[in-house]
């Protein structure tokens, strides 16, 4: 409506600024043609000599009328310069006087000027008429009635209003069209209603802890709210640039470009783990994007790791509790039958291995989160039928690295160890060695499993690559993944080969199981400032 009353009184204002105009140009116009029908009839052949007739009136009235039919004035009379007439369209008004002003043109110039006279108001020129010495010797003055010049202007005005009401109908016409499209396209929502929703919606996606991302179908990033900015790292200008441009992980760059539904997704940046969920958004049938959003369980799936490493350890504890129960059944007959000697040997071989490998773990490692680690997956490889040897050389006597990166690191490489040496040849071995030196820190995992092929080292990497079977409900091939995020965050790297002397003793030369070495640096100390203290 208020485009309607602006184009309305545009209109209007422009009418009105054209019928000023034209009123303006019509008297223009008049003047005009007065005074050259009035300065042509002065300059006409034989007029002086018609006036120095006694009666001039029988020769100039016929050649007066004459020229008034032939330009469209509406009279032309000749006088005398006192004003009496010689001509003029009424007869009965010949040798009356002029009403009007002749002063002017009595002194020799010509000029123009409406007055109301025989003939009702008209616009006149009146002319001086020179003999040869330039003395005045007669006036002619030509004229066109006010009711001529508006019949003119009321021809024009009906042209002018005519062109302004079709114009409005046309703005009006449009103004509509466009009011009715952007109803469609904003389903009928006024102004304030979408200023609310926006509002509403954008303090809804800033506040929210999971990431949202929202992709057209040309694979434009079209939204990104300050969970996914976080997330994803992504840069300030993210907004309508494709998601190839934004250096985003393999797996979740697939994701975002190929559209599917996704379901708790897990997937892997250089920082986080991700669950990440996928809806197509779909308006009358169209598809118009994907709506993607980002749920980070980093912290969830290390504590998922050390529980899923606290239950094998429970499990181990259990299955060690029904062998301690049927020793202590053995040593108790042992003493029954007078056997104490061989009693007390049986009963502390195993007590005293047990107790010989914790010793040597919490004395050669600092951190009590590794040692009670290795310390439970050695009970873990030994309900499996897998030997777990802790090597000589581990020793982590200061730590700079968080527990839960070493749970993450030595958990997962130790679990993938045991499961490929369980699934192996006898003899069943894994051997793991965990060091600090002036480098950093080494973790050195070798199993006695068929090993990895070069061909699949780089996938072995991937989120979802694995040898076993899918039995978690978050799927396999997510350990070496989060293997490879750690070493990454702390500027690490990661070494993949083959143990040559891991067969047995007939096979040496054959191939052995895989051996996973990671190494990472030592954290740089911030340099003292100058002058001051260390």
């Amino acid at each position: 409506m208020l485009q309607v009353v602006v184009i309305v009184v545009l209109a209007v204002a422009a009418a009105g600024a054209l019928v000023a105009d034209a009123r303006r140009a019509a008297g223009q116009d008049a003047r005009t043609r007065a005074l050259a029908v009035a300065q042509s009839f002065a300059d006409s052949p034989g007029l002086l000599a018609a006036l120095r007739a006694p009666d001039p009136s029988p020769a100039l009235q016929p050649r007066a009328e004459a020229a008034r039919r032939d330009t469209g004035v509406d009279f032309i009379v000749v006088m005398s310069p006192r004003g009496l007439r010689y001509t003029h369209p009424d007869p009965s008004q010949i040798g009356h006087t002029f009403l009007g002003h002749i002063e002017t043109a009595v002194r020799g110039r010509a000029f123009t000027e409406t007055y109301t006279g025989t003939l009702g108001p008209s616009v006149r020129a009146i002319v001086p008429v020179f003999d040869e010495q330039r003395h005045v010797v007669a006036l002619v003055a030509a004229g066109i009635t006010v009711d001529r010049v508006s019949r003119t202007l009321r021809a024009k005005l009906v042209v002018l209003l005519g062109a302004a009401a079709v114009a409005l109908l046309f703005a009006a016409g449009g103004t509509i069209l466009v009011s009715r499209r952007l109803r469609r396209q904003t389903r009928g929502l006024g102004p304030e209603e979408i200023t609310r929703m926006y509002e509403h919606h954008d303090a809804v996606l800033h506040a929210v802890h999971e990431g949202l991302l929202v992709v057209d179908t040309h694979h434009r990033l079209l939204l990104a709210n300050d969970e996914a900015v976080r997330l994803l790292e992504l840069p300030p200008d993210a907004t309508g640039r494709p998601v190839n441009d934004l250096s985003l992980d393999g797996s979740l760059l697939d994701l975002l470009t190929s559209g599917r539904v996704a379901n708790d997704e897990v997937h892997l940046t250089g920082d986080a783990v991700l669950a990440v969920n996928q809806r197509r958004t779909v308006r009358d049938g169209q598809v118009l994007g994907t709506v993607t959003t980002l749920r980070d369980t980093t912290e969830l799936r290390a504590l998922t790791g050390e529980l899923d490493s606290i239950r094998g350890f429970t499990e181990a504890l259990r299955a060690q509790a029904h062998e301690a129960a049927n020793r202590l059944h053995t040593v108790v007959t042992l003493v029954e039958l007078g056997r104490e000697r061989e009693a007390v040997e049986f009963g502390t071989a195993e007590l005293a291995a047990s107790q010989v490998l914790t010793d040597r773990l919490l004395a050669a490692v600092d951190e009590p989160v590794l040692a009670a680690l290795l310390l439970g997956k050695a009970a873990q490889a030994h309900q499996r039928g897998v030997e777990l040897d802790i090597s000589g050389d581990t020793a982590v006597h200061a730590t700079f690295t968080e527990p839960h990166a070493l749970v993450t690191l030595v958990g997962n490489l130790v679990d993938n160890a045991i499961d490929a040496a369980g699934a192996g040849e006898p003899p069943r071995r894994v051997t793991v060695s965990v060091r600090t030196d002036d480098d950093g820190l080494v973790i050195r995992v070798a199993d006695t499993g068929a090993g990895i092929d070069e061909a699949n080292l780089e996938a072995a990497f991937r989120r979802g690559w694995s040898t076993k079977i899918a039995e978690a409900p978050h799927g396999r091939g997510l350990g070496l993944a989060l293997v490879q995020q750690v070493v990454h965050r702390h500027d690490g790297r990661i070494e993949v080969g083959r143990d040559r002397a891991a067969g047995p003793a007939d096979e040496v030369d054959r191939a052995g199981g895989a051996v996973f070495t990671v190494r990472l640096p030592r954290p740089a100390v911030p340099a003292a400032p100058a002058g001051g203290r260390p």
